[in-house]
């Protein structure tokens, strides 16, 4: 397979295309050389011959070999591949700067450096012209490009075939700097793990986004040109044609706006999920005014409101999220307020329902310890900010205790927002809003003085730029600096790592739910006890913990390893 992002081989990748099985959608895609189009392994037309099929582990691989999306399927509907190794520096550092590229405001627009294009009028170097086409393709590559859309000359052709020495970027410095490796070795390693350049993987995003924004909106082209991260139309058409030998009108598809208004967009995820499970756990946690689970036209759909900073401007509105369950999908609509920030909404909605996470990868370690437990997804947090208020108001008290805080919170710092239903009113404070709130105002609410100090410390962090809770944080480094402020432990920080950071290793070894799972609250040391049984369940003990929490804990593969001490009866304890 060509690709380092799987381990499966290219005889199994064509089984699962024939079988058209769900589970492998997003781990790989298939390019057909007889028709230069590539597609997810969930594609519904013929399945094409085995010499013809070429295997890739990513969307960019794939475009970077000169196969263009396939209409049908929809690439860009995938789930993400985040498949995690604990051991592997290189792959781990990869896939870090991956996810700092999904992040609207780390890099410019693509195009915003004009060095990296070849002059207008100016014809690309053979090699570079060559990586447009794939075996047996029959297209027409491009001869004279113009300063306004076409891949840089990267790639294993350019610079003698060594990524290394290709041209730096000023964005790839500083995205090298931040994750504290030189933007050479970046580069190195980049291709290393993904087979392509972090330009073209930045570009099959932007442009996988733009399709789908075309298939599934009526927006504007201008509109959807800069949703998409590009700096002009020009260049967007231009990068559009080249990459995909079509023009955006033809991704064009009949839609009408939605009854409340806003865009709908479909998510894809991999089979098996537990939706009543994911949506039950959020109706706990829902705060009024702020989200809403309910039934509509008999489904359930979960409401919320969301403010989200994209470019220096804060964009506020709401979204309807309901799963259409047949086709492995969730069906989103976003308000038209939040479009601007629209990337950023995606990523953030994929992190709350946890779309990208491969069940088979997870299921392989935990089905033993947890049978019962396969469609079990971690819940994420549509504002990493908001969720670290909420665990802390959550210290030692009951779920519907900390929802009774975070209401007289909400109601007290949140501002106003008009949105299509009367449960959805309030934005949760933003962080300079609880950074600025006084003792009294706090304690009036019944927060306690601990709590306090926690709240207005994470809020100024948050507000100055020092503490970032999102999935592409530095985990290490973010539970440190959250155990460093006063009023929050271990618990607190390891639950943020978990929900907010989307860190699928978080275990909250003191967490008195799960030690009654684990059936450890009456032993000596619990939390101890907690964190040696867990060992086990290394790199997905995030999901360990919710299928304990959720009673599917089965203490028989433990105890057969050698380990009955933790998981003996709370009965016999002393």
């Amino acid at each position: 397979m060509s690709t380092a992002l799987s381990l499966l081989a290219d005889d199994d990748c064509y089984l699962a295309l024939k079988a058209k099985d769900a589970r492998f959608d997003g781990r790989f895609f298939t390019g057909v050389t007889s028709t230069g189009i590539y597609c997810r392994p969930v594609c519904r037309v013929r399945t094409p011959l085995r010499k013809n099929c070429r295997f890739f582990g990513h969307a960019a691989q794939a475009e970077s070999a000169g196969f263009r999306p396939c209409l049908r399927c929809r690439p860009e509907l995938a789930p993400h591949s985040v498949a995690w190794c604990i051991q592997d520096a290189s792959y781990i550092l990869a896939h870090q700067a991956a996810r700092l590229l999904d992040e609207t405001d780390i890099t410019p627009t693509l195009v915003a450096s004009r060095t990296a294009l070849p002059p207008e009028g100016a014809t690309a170097p053979a090699v570079w012209q060559s990586q447009s086409r794939s075996p047996g393709w029959k297209g027409v590559v491009p001869g004279p490009v113009s300063a306004c859309g076409s891949l840089p000359p990267e790639g294993p052709g350019f610079a003698g075939g060594d990524p290394a020495r290709q041209p730096s970027l000023p964005w790839m410095e500083g995205l090298a700097d931040r994750l504290g490796v030189s933007s050479r070795h970046l580069r190195r390693i980049f291709d290393a793990q993904f087979g392509v350049t972090p330009l073209q993987y930045l570009q099959t995003r932007r442009l996988l986004t733009a399709r789908q924004l075309l298939a599934d909106t009526d927006l504007p082209i201008t509109q959807v040109a800069f949703i998409s991260g590009f700096a002009s139309v020009r260049r967007f058409n231009a990068a559009f044609a080249q990459h995909y030998r079509l023009n955006p009108t033809q991704q064009r598809r009949q839609g009408t706006r939605p009854a409340g208004g806003g865009i709908i967009l479909r998510l894809g995820y991999r089979p098996p999920y537990d939706v009543p499970a994911m949506l039950a756990f959020l109706a706990r946690h829902c705060i009024d005014t702020l989200e809403f689970i309910a039934a509509e036209a008999g489904q359930m759909s979960a409401g919320m409101t969301l403010g989200i900073e994209s470019g220096g401007k804060l964009h506020t509105g709401w979204l309807l999220a309901r799963f259409d369950e047949p086709r492995c999908q969730l069906v989103l609509q976003v308000s038209e307020s939040l479009l601007g920030a629209l990337p950023g909404v995606i990523r953030r909605v994929r992190a709350l329902f946890d779309l990208d996470a491969d069940p088979a990868a997870i299921n392989r370690l935990l089905g033993p310890s947890f049978p019962g437990g396969d469609g079990r997804r971690v819940p994420g947090a549509i504002d990493g900010f908001r969720l670290a208020i909420e665990a802390v108001l959550g210290q030692q008290v009951t779920v519907a205790a900390a929802r009774t805080l975070g209401q007289r919170l909400v109601n007290k710092f949140g501002a106003a927002i008009d949105t299509p239903w009367p449960r959805l009113s309030r934005l949760f404070p933003t962080p300079a809003a609880l950074a600025a709130a006084s003792s009294d105002a706090l304690g009036q609410m019944g927060i306690i003085r601990q709590r306090q100090a926690a709240i207005v410390a994470i809020s100024q962090a948050v507000a100055d730029k020092r503490l970032l809770l999102n999935a592409s944080a530095d985990v290490n480094a973010t539970v440190a600096l959250l155990k460093a402020l006063p009023g929050i432990g271990d618990w607190t920080a390891q639950y943020i790592a978990m929900r907010a950071l989307r860190w699928p290793d978080a275990f909250p070894a003191g967490d008195v739910a799960l030690q009654k799972a684990l059936g450890l609250r009456l032993l000596k040391n619990p939390a101890r006890l907690a964190e040696q049984a867990s060992s086990a369940w290394k790199p997905w003990r995030s999901y360990a913990v919710i299928r304990a929490w959720g009673g599917f804990f089965d203490p028989a593969p433990a105890i057969a390893r050698g380990h009955p001490a933790p998981f003996i009866p709370p009965a016999s304890s002393p």
